[in-house]
């Protein structure tokens, strides 16, 4: 009994496990997933565009038979429909898929007619589905066009309980025209959107030679045709190269454009004449995926930041068509210059990536150029040709049979009536009696009697030989390539006609044009160019005051505030639009903008707090940037050389290390050298003065330098350069503020690296020239 209990029982769950190695597990588990992903939700299929949660969307408007003739549905209903019986996943996923196919700001040809909100350019999300009704547009109906004539297959939907199409069979190019994207596991796909008659163009030369070379096809085939419009500014090598490879990326720009404007070239460039010679900029149109709220607040906070100085204000005066504002900082403000700020600083000038990357007929992903994806394409629709066809031939002999047995039956009228009338089985006695089959005698003794009349009889005739003719034409189309081609070539010359560049919809929006070499500009070109007086105190606290003030007597402006403890280092008259060079002790050179000092009221602020300079370095130089300008560079050991100023611009706040120097030594001298100046004066500590030949001192980018004077003891103590015929000036103490200066100085001149000799009676006993 025992044994029988035992038989009874459950079996062991566990006896059912399987011992493999989990990364072996893992591996075939993620690989489903993988090819789940590819194959079933984020690549297109190449025949008709779609992924799945597209197609079955638009498969279940069709259901609810939403075409563009009949009244709206509640958006909510489709997508109860497509989560309950198609596409098993979250609704707000769905209606959002739904939303992009009726959006005609992202989609070309949109597939889907929405009334409502459904969202808009500036970023803003539809309106939930219980609030906005749909239909089918009448490019979705193409799309979707026999589907009942048997031109493709239908699967199981995920619980078995209905069917849905593999894929739609429509003659519209919907691939390329409203393009695709999407991220699968370990691949993706962007598809921009094309213009419909250029893609049929392009197809058409390939049904005439399937041989035809991919340039013959960039002939007519352009380029991105984007909902939004606006400017594709790369060359015809680029844009011809991506398609050849299906790899590539574009280059896109907003549109200026001014319809009001009275001049044509005012109105291709945007520009708005107003009053007194002022001016605005309109942009109409902004590149694709670029959200116009977005690109709006971009350009205000650039000019909030002050980043871009000759923009002045910008405004949103967008109804239906999109109409942004920009008013210049100044009319004197080069329009061009403003154009390419904005296409550097915004997204108003962004990138298109193109990864052709689709599934082909047999469901697997690849990367196409143009060529392959409408050779595959033609495959295909001849495919549904024939199958279109064969399906037809079958309705056709079913309808023969049927128009056949209605002949004989009028031949045999009499006869008929009166089996009819007198037989309790009439069907077996009319069969046998007249050879008809099981249809056309069900046919006959259904057929009613209104139909019994002369005229019926000539009508069925001339049914049957139409039939007959039908008939030989697709036997004839099904046999011959030739003929397919030249029915589908026909075909799309009649879709084509729907999309011609002469109707609303099928005109290009975007320009396909290179655009001009870019206008070379920095950003000190934004810079309002205003006097400004520089100030640095001997602790590092900097300032800009407005103006040009007067620096006193000896330059260095001892009749500014400072803080108690601190005094003038350094002063300079400048302009906003200038840099300074700042040195520092330990031989490295840092650059600030004169139009990012602190204000002239107060004390500034530290320089530190804009630069990294190491805390023990003093600063001990100030020198406004020119270009081509040389500097005099010279250490407390008395080596030194000359570097030219563009070379000492450092492009971060940690600044450029310029000048090498041995522990003990630091930077001592950085002066500028006029153009004018050809020689080199050079005094040491021990107050020895030698004077050589400018062309003696070397220009270097970074180094020591030579040596500019020999010292047997203590170091130098000042370096200048000057003009021989001129003489060799300096400060005569005391506030007299007077100058003097020795002409004669041949006894000083000696060659570069010499000890020299005591100065002229008179030199300043600190040993500097100042």
């Amino acid at each position: 009994m025992a044994d029988d209990l035992t038989d009874m029982t459950e079996p062991d769950p566990f006896d059912r496990l399987i011992d493999a190695p989990f990364d072996a597990a893992l591996s075939e588990r993620y690989l489903v997933y993988a090819l789940s992903t590819i194959t079933a939700r984020s690549l297109p299929d190449l025949r008709d565009g779609l992924k799945p949660v597209h197609r079955r969307l638009l498969w279940a408007m069709r259901m609810l038979k939403l075409d563009p003739q009949s009244g709206f549905k509640k958006s909510a209903r489709v997508v109860g429909d497509v989560i309950g019986k198609y596409h098993p996943h979250g609704d707000a996923s769905v209606y959002d898929a739904m939303v992009r196919l009726a959006q005609d700001f992202a989609l070309r040809y949109p597939l889907v007619e929405g009334q409502g909100n459904f969202g808009n350019i500036d970023g803003d999300n539809a309106a939930a589905y219980r609030y906005t009704e749909a239909r089918l547009t009448r490019t979705a109906i193409l799309l979707m066009q026999g589907l009942d004539e048997g031109t493709v297959d239908f699967v199981p939907t995920y619980n078995g309980e209905e069917e849905e199409p593999e894929i739609f069979p429509g003659l519209f190019p919907n691939l390329l025209a409203n393009g695709a994207s999407g991220i699968a596991v370990g691949m993706a796909t962007s598809i921009p959107s094309h213009n419909a008659a250029e893609i049929i163009d392009a197809t058409l030369k390939l049904i005439d030679n399937p041989k035809t070379e991919h340039a013959e096809l960039m002939e007519v085939f352009r380029g991105p045709d984007f909902a939004t419009g606006g400017l594709v500014v790369d060359s015809p090598e680029i844009i011809s190269h991506a398609y050849e490879t299906g790899r590539g990326s574009f280059r896109m720009r907003g549109r200026f454009h001014a319809a009001e404007a009275e001049k044509d070239e005012d109105r291709e460039a945007g520009i708005e004449r107003l009053g007194g010679g002022q001016w605005q900029l309109v942009l109409s149109e902004i590149p694709y995926q670029v959200q116009k709220g977005k690109l709006i607040e971009q350009i205000a906070n650039l000019i909030g930041d002050r980043k871009l100085p000759i923009l002045e204000d910008v405004r949103d005066e967008s109804d239906e068509q999109i109409r942004i504002v920009l008013v210049p900082k100044s009319r004197n403000v080069d329009p061009d210059l403003l154009k390419e700020s904005l296409y550097k600083l915004t997204d108003l000038e962004s990138r298109f990536s193109l990864n052709m990357n689709v599934l082909d007929a047999s469901r697997t992903p690849v990367v196409m150029g143009l060529g392959e994806v409408l050779r595959h394409w033609i495959v295909s629709q001849i495919d549904i040709l024939v199958r279109r066809s064969r399906y037809r031939l079958e309705q056709i002999a079913k309808r023969l049979e049927l128009v056949e047995g209605y002949i004989i039956a009028f031949l045999n009228l009499d006869r008929v009536i009166e089996i009819i009338r007198n037989e309790d089985e009439p069907k077996p006695i009319m069969m046998a009696e007249f050879g008809l089959t099981d249809r056309q005698t069900e046919a006959i003794l259904n057929m009613r009697l209104r139909s019994l009349r002369k005229l019926e009889e000539m009508q069925l005739r001339k049914e049957r030989d139409e039939l007959l003719a039908e008939r030989d034409e697709l036997e004839k189309l099904i046999e011959s390539p030739g003929r397919q081609r030249t029915r589908l070539k026909r075909d799309l010359n009649a879709l084509r006609k729907e999309y011609a560049e002469t109707t609303a919809l099928g005109r290009r929006r975007t320009t396909i044009a290179e655009a001009e070499p870019t206008v070379e500009f920095s950003m000190d070109a934004m810079i309002e160019k205003e006097p400004v007086t520089v100030i640095l105190s001997q602790r590092g606290w900097i300032r800009g005051m407005k103006g040009h003030v007067d620096l006193g007597p000896d330059g260095i402006g001892s009749e500014f505030k400072f803080k108690e403890g601190d005094g003038p280092a350094y002063a300079l008259h400048a302009q906003t639009t200038d840099k300074l060079l700042i040195a520092s002790g330990d031989g490295r050179f840092y650059t600030l903008g004169c139009d990012k000092l602190p204000g002239g009221r107060g004390f500034g602020e530290p320089l530190r707090t804009s630069l990294d300079i190491d805390p023990n370095a003093p600063i001990v130089g100030l020198i406004l940037h020119r270009p081509k300008g040389q500097i005099l560079l010279a250490n407390s050991a008395g080596r030194g050389f000359a570097a030219g100023m563009d070379e000492l611009l450092a492009e971060t706040r940690k600044g450029r290390a310029v000048v090498n120097l041995k522990p003990g030594v630091t930077l001592k001298v950085v002066r500028e050298i006029p153009a004018d100046h050809d020689h080199v004066a050079v005094v040491g500590e021990n107050r020895k003065l030698v004077m050589f030949s400018l062309e003696e001192l070397p220009v270097m980018t970074r180094g020591q330098g030579v040596q500019l004077q020999r010292y047997r003891d203590g170091g130098m103590s000042d370096a200048t350069t000057l003009k021989l015929e001129e003489g060799l000036s300096w400060k005569m103490g005391g506030d007299s503020g007077r100058t003097r200066t020795e002409s004669d100085m041949w006894q000083w001149r000696v060659a570069r690296g010499a000890a020299g000799r005591l100065p002229p009676q008179g030199f300043p006993r600190d040993n500097t020239f100042d």
